[in-house]
């Protein structure tokens, strides 16, 4: 084919096929630039574009988890404060007993130290009652309590596994100290109480129990908040390995074809006037 032909031009479809690869690398680089991605939707790399939407899906779904487990976290501390308090007074209300189990406590006094004793277990049953957090109990299975009670199972983790945290019968636990002006009135009675087998000493134990379980299960779900903090760190840390782009390598690209793309216009311009040249051979 004849290189001087006004019919076809050669260098000016070289120069142009030249000219749209470049713009073509540099709408490239300049989505990689203004997404910050290199894999920004599934044209980029459709392989690369479904991992990275799998890995999104998780980091979201932990995210989920953590706030739920936030929320149980309130319970927990709501309940072990709840009981922490129930414990404190029954510490005062022991102190009582051991008054009441004295023979010589007599009279007056002895009616004093009772009604003492059950102002003390009132406020067992009000702690009990206040117990709610967001509508929910773990122990306030008494009438007046705030919150409805029952067991807790919270998602932990982004597949939706649980965790379940038991609840506690405060009602019952409630009754049991609960004790009468004539139990009360006797010396011989309250001392059979506070034995090391004694009603009271037994439900002491009975608490001492479930605050080691509730601080059992404040601390799991501490370390499981943490541990999906870290694993949404890896998984964020291993996305962007995946997808995201080297601004600082993009940024030098986008100048190189920037220049190219100069060059190709200057080029592509000149092939097209090589036509024009041709007219002088007939001057």
């Amino acid at each position: 084919m004849s290189l001087n032909s006004v019919n076809t031009n050669i260098a000016a479809s070289v120069a142009l096929a030249s000219l749209n690869v470049t713009s073509t690398q540099l709408q490239s680089v300049q989505k990689q630039i203004s997404t910050g991605y290199r894999v920004a939707d599934a044209t980029d790399d459709g392989a690369a574009y479904a991992v990275a939407q799998r890995v999104r899906s998780d980091v979201s779904s932990l995210t989920s988890a953590n706030q739920q487990l936030g929320n149980v976290k309130g319970l927990l501390s709501t309940t072990t404060s709840a009981l922490n308090d129930v414990s404190n007074t029954l510490a005062n209300a022991r102190s009582v007993l051991v008054k009441l189990a004295d023979g010589n406590t007599l009279g007056s006094q002895r009616t004093q130290y009772i009604q003492q004793y059950q102002n003390l277990v009132a406020n067992v049953k009000s702690f009990i009652q206040d117990a709610g957090y967001n509508g929910k109990s773990l122990i306030g299975d008494i009438t007046g309590s705030n919150g409805t009670f029952g067991s807790v199972g919270v998602v932990r983790n982004e597949v939706g596994a649980t965790y379940s945290i038991a609840t506690f019968g405060g009602s019952a636990f409630f009754a049991s100290l609960n004790f009468t002006s004539t139990v009360l009135g006797g010396a011989a009675s309250v001392q059979a109480l506070i034995t090391a087998t004694g009603t009271f000493l037994n439900q002491l134990g009975t608490l001492g129990t479930q605050l080691n379980r509730l601080g059992s299960a404040s601390n799991y779900v501490d370390n499981q908040v943490s541990y999906n903090s870290d694993k949404i760190d890896s998984l964020n840390n291993g996305l962007g390995s995946l997808i995201d782009a080297d601004l600082a390598k993009e940024s030098a690209k986008l100048q190189s074809l920037q220049i190219r793309q100069q060059l190709g216009t200057q080029a592509l311009s000149i092939a097209n006037q090589a036509p024009q040249s041709l007219l002088s051979l007939f001057k």
